[in-house]
């Protein structure tokens, strides 16, 4: 599908009209994605039309001129995009990531003058993690001052969306050993975007690397990152409600396929005695299991974007340790249960689903892929001690 480009970026005023938008950007979305899947045609012009949709705009505070949507509301809108197409509903992820990194730390200037591109409908990657270090956290990639200015030198992967973004807000070191993140143009000198993932999942994420050879970086552009998480603040939750969106999505997707193969592909088992795949008591029961854990999960990250809310309004101590307790709920159950119905899809829906002309492995490729970005263990560690012994979770991005 070759989507229509337009150069006009709409402007969403409401939650109710970013629901609505991506409802019907959904509907468009959905029917390509199994055959970007197999190719790894990279969603260029889809991601023209969402972003000029007015989608990438709406966490833009109201005070800027954007919807300043709830966290609840673009929690859904990820969920919704994921399930049409795991690759594009991830692709917005840091995105939105950065948006809210510089709602909490930007100045009034860096703010007006950010929150207007994307308004304007540039659209932001990431260059955050790295490969080779110690662990997931570490950094190598520095930032270190040139005059007026700074110049940046590293090399990062799993670097979603800079593929396709304007600016790459890069996380570096600076010279007295502090996270910054630097919102570097995309045609800044001595950068270079490689497309080189070659994950078995989210395949047109374009999440490969990013190098950096004394980039120039005008010091407007840099905005304190690490200071985000020495106090108590929403951006290590918020990042992880998105993801739980994603895995979320990508669950209703495989559910939806799996009702509609077992109802007009599926042949009966021999021994149901019945004419009809649907009217397998066994099949019957197994979705019934399947579509209550998948409520719950959508339930679950209904109730964290809550929590996320209500600590974006008044950040404490104690709400944001609730928000990142409720964000780990909701990505422990939403990371089991997109495995589960992505495998189950396969098993109920028997051998012929397997066939490369419907797609249908994907489902289960994205999701272990995305689920593998921090380990699911450790968030049952965090609400375990939470619970018993009231003890608040790290502050940082992984809980």
């Amino acid at each position: 599908m070759n989507a229509p480009l337009t150069n006009t970026v709409a402007l969403i005023r409401s939650d109710a009209e970013a629901l609505g938008v991506a409802e019907a950007l959904a509907q468009v979305l959905s029917p390509g994605s199994a055959e970007r899947d197999r190719e790894r045609r990279l969603p260029h012009s889809e991601l023209e039309l969402f972003s000029h949709s007015g989608l990438w705009a709406i966490s833009v505070p109201k005070a800027f001129g954007g919807a300043g949507v709830s966290s609840v509301t673009l929690a859904k809108v990820i969920a919704r995009i994921a399930q049409a197409d795991a690759s594009l509903g991830q692709i917005p992820q840091n995105h939105f990531y950065t948006l809210e990194v510089l709602r909490i730390n930007g100045s009034e200037a860096q703010q007006r003058r950010l929150y207007g591109e994307v308004l304007a409908g540039r659209r932001y990657g990431n260059a955050l993690a790295e490969l080779g270090t110690k662990t997931a956290l570490d950094r190598n990639t520095r930032l270190s001052r040139d005059g007026e200015h700074y110049r940046v030198n590293g090399r990062k992967f799993y670097a979603t969306g800079a593929l396709y973004a304007q600016r790459i807000p890069t996380l570096a070191v600076d010279d007295e050993g502090r996270g910054q993140l630097a919102f570097i143009p995309r045609q800044a000198a001595g950068l270079q975007v490689i497309d080189d993932w070659s994950g078995f999942g989210q395949r047109t994420t374009g999440s490969g690397s990013v190098l950096l050879d004394n980039v120039p970086v005008d010091a407007d552009d840099v905005v304190p990152f690490q200071s985000a998480f020495d106090r108590p603040t929403t951006v290590g939750p918020f990042a992880q409600l998105l993801h739980a969106a994603i895995d979320t999505g990508i669950a209703r997707a495989a559910y939806e396929d799996l009702l509609q193969f077992v109802r007009h592909k599926s042949r009966p088992w021999i021994d149901a005695g019945i004419d009809k795949a649907s009217d397998d008591p066994l099949t019957q029961q197994e979705i019934g299991r399947l579509v209550i854990r998948l409520h719950a999960s959508e339930a679950l990250l209904e109730r964290a974007g809550e929590f996320v809310d209500r600590a974006q309004t008044a950040p404490d101590e104690h709400s944001v340790a609730a928000a990142s307790i409720a964000v780990a709920e909701a990505r422990a159950i939403s990371t089991e249960v997109s495995l589960l119905i992505a495998s189950k899809l396969l098993e109920l829906s028997g051998s012929r689903a397997t066939l490369a002309e419907f797609g249908l492995d994907r489902h289960w490729r994205n999701a272990r892929t995305h689920t593998l970005h921090d380990p699911v263990r450790w968030k049952y560690h965090a609400i375990g001690d939470y619970v018993l012994n009231e003890r608040l979770p790290p502050r940082r991005g992984t809980i």
